[in-house]
């Protein structure tokens, strides 16, 4: 019996050391950059800096449809399925447009632009140029799914419309964390607001 405690408490002791190293992983993954400029109570409004992405389109609607399809191609292209069979790094959040159909994307590292970005080998990948822009985010913890997604949109859409704030109807998923990565995980619900005066 007591063997079987110590076993078990030494997985459990592994567990949390590859939790505590997968967290710094991620922690040290090259994000989308912003500046918070102003915090409500269930939300904040951040500036965006200028950003390139990989995309790609699924003619899937929504989270648990589209997610799986949509990293697996874009992951693909970053390991090495290009034309110079080059690794790119991953970089954080995943971006997911959600509607009638959907849109994966990845940010660009930054050492890269159009001219020295290998091509992908797959012709659903596209590469869309974002300027700086300012977002309403809203947070959730633990793992996503639509009807998560779909609460935070709504919380998110009623706060906006609460404080009188301009937004463009696209609400998207930001997803911070890898899927094996089970302690503090992050999500998130944003949309572009118009017409947001500094």
């Amino acid at each position: 019996m007591k063997a079987v405690i110590i076993i078990i408490i030494s997985i459990l002791v592994l567990i949390a050391i590859a939790q505590i190293y997968i967290s710094r992983s991620t922690q040290q993954t090259e994000q989308h950059g912003y500046k918070v400029i102003k915090k409500f109570d269930k939300f904040e409004i951040r500036k965006y800096t200028p950003a390139l992405f990989s995309c790609v389109k699924l003619n899937k609607k929504g989270y648990k449809e589209s997610s799986s399809e949509g990293f697996g191609i874009l992951a693909g292209y970053i390991f090495g399925d290009n034309e110079t069979n080059e690794k790119i790094a991953m970089t954080s959040p995943v971006v997911m447009e959600l509607g009638d159909t959907s849109k994966m994307m990845f940010m660009v590292p930054k050492n890269y632009n159009l001219k020295n970005l290998p091509n992908p080998k797959n012709s659903k990948i596209v590469f869309e140029k974002q300027e700086e822009k300012i977002i309403a985010a809203i947070r959730f913890d633990g793992w996503a799914d639509d009807e998560k997604i779909e609460k935070y949109s709504s919380i998110l859409r009623n706060e906006l419309v609460k404080e009188k704030l301009n937004y463009i109807n696209k609400f998207t998923f930001l997803g911070y964390n890898p899927p094996f990565e089970v302690l503090n995980r992050r999500n998130e619900v944003v949309v572009e607001l118009v017409n947001f005066k500094l």
